[in-house]
């Protein structure tokens, strides 16, 4: 595969874990499980393939609204996940730093906590990025950055004519724009994901749900993309 053609941002929509978890009789939510594992080995594959920076969907702002008993198991799943990668010493040794986006402010307490702990611990890594969509909305990051940017003007510390491309990029959660994103799950649209970032991003749509999703099926879509020529709107 061409090196100039390469991904180096991956963005994943984690979809279809309680679709799996009926198919084995399970809890519908503790597909999340099976999913929090499936999550540890792609960062492995992640690496194994030099993809520089790893944007995953964990939780959209739609999602807080879950059942209770669902909500409730996967902030525990979540809460032991973070604390895991704390205590994870190859998160360091591989130089991973991980940062999370989204409206954290949302989530309970004991979450936010496990949150700061986990990007303090990884804050000097700089080998590998991933950033972890938690409480998240594409729109609520573009107004979000709209507001910022609409108080700076307010109080003097930004003049209308200096807001540009660059200047409201600064305000998102992150500016990175995924080189290619793929949807587990069967489902062929972007859900509220990185709806400023993903503006000429490669898109790929697989028929699996995420706890089935394997190595293989990572290979299949960065050879794909290698082979896409990115034309960016010209």
């Amino acid at each position: 595969m061409s090196e100039k053609n390469f991904p180096k941002h991956l963005g994943l929509i984690i979809d279809g874990n309680r679709r799996f978890a009926k198919k084995l009789m399970l809890k519908p939510w503790q597909g999340h499980e099976l999913g929090a594992k499936k999550f540890r080995k792609v960062l492995t594959w992640c690496k194994d393939f030099d993809l520089k920076e790893l944007t995953v969907y964990g939780l959209s702002t739609e999602n807080l609204n879950r059942p209770k008993e669902e909500f409730d198991y996967l902030m525990k799943l979540f809460k032991e996940t973070f604390d895991k990668f704390a205590d994870d010493p190859e998160i360091n040794e591989n130089g991973i730093k991980i940062k999370f986006i989204g409206n954290l402010h949302l989530l309970p307490e004991n979450i936010q906590e496990s949150t700061k702990i986990l990007e303090e611990k990884t804050k000097n890594n700089s080998e590998y990025l991933v950033n972890i969509a938690l409480a998240y909305g594409g729109r609520d990051e573009i107004v979000n950055a709209a507001r910022e940017i609409a108080k700076g003007v307010e109080e003097g510390t930004i003049k209308s004519s200096d807001v540009n491309k660059e200047l409201f990029e600064k305000h998102l959660y992150t500016p990175d724009e995924p080189d290619m994103i793929i949807r587990t799950g069967g489902d062929q649209r972007s859900s509220n994901f990185m709806c400023y970032q993903s503006a000429y991003s490669e898109w790929f749509y697989l028929e699996k749900t995420w706890p089935e999703f394997e190595k293989e099926d990572l290979i299949k879509c960065v050879e794909e993309f290698t082979k896409r020529k990115r034309r960016y709107g010209k």
